[in-house]
């Protein structure tokens, strides 16, 4: 069993605004233990031909969601990077809000690996689901 998140959904929020100040950043809507609800609102720049939300922008929010429910855990450490994305694409997803679903499966002391599904607002059809994992840094001792 994972240990409670130390940060809340406000205090995500400003990490992801400050991180990345002149993107149109994901917003965190709810942190729950070890899941953490988040969306990308979505414009005409994340659409693709057929009516549809580009891969990049969903392989984009599964990244950030993981990043985030990492960071809920282990602090603002914002040097965690990405190791491996692993995403499918299970159907077309509507021009709506992008909703990740992210569950922290393991967390240890230098990888973090996190569960992300993918849904368009309204619907419980799910239209991607990622793997991602995460190096952490080191910790500095004291």
């Amino acid at each position: 069993m994972l240990e409670a998140p130390i940060l809340d959904v406000e205090a995500l929020q400003k990490i992801v605004d400050d991180a990345f100040p002149d993107w149109a950043v994901p917003q965190v809507e709810s942190l729950n233990g070890d899941t953490l609800v988040m969306f990308q609102p979505i414009e005409s720049r994340n659409s693709r031909p057929g009516g549809t939300i580009n891969g990049p922008t969903m392989m984009a929010l599964a990244d950030n969601a993981a990043w985030v429910v990492i960071l809920a855990h282990i602090g603002p450490v914002l040097l965690a990077v990405t190791t491996s994305l692993h995403i499918d694409f299970l159907r077309l997803p509507e021009l709506s809000d992008l909703i990740a679903r992210a569950r922290l499966i393991k967390l240890g002391r230098r990888l973090a690996v996190v569960d992300v599904e993918l849904f368009s607002r309204g619907s419980n059809d799910l239209v991607a689901k990622a793997q991602v994992t995460y190096s952490i840094p080191p910790r500095p001792t004291t």
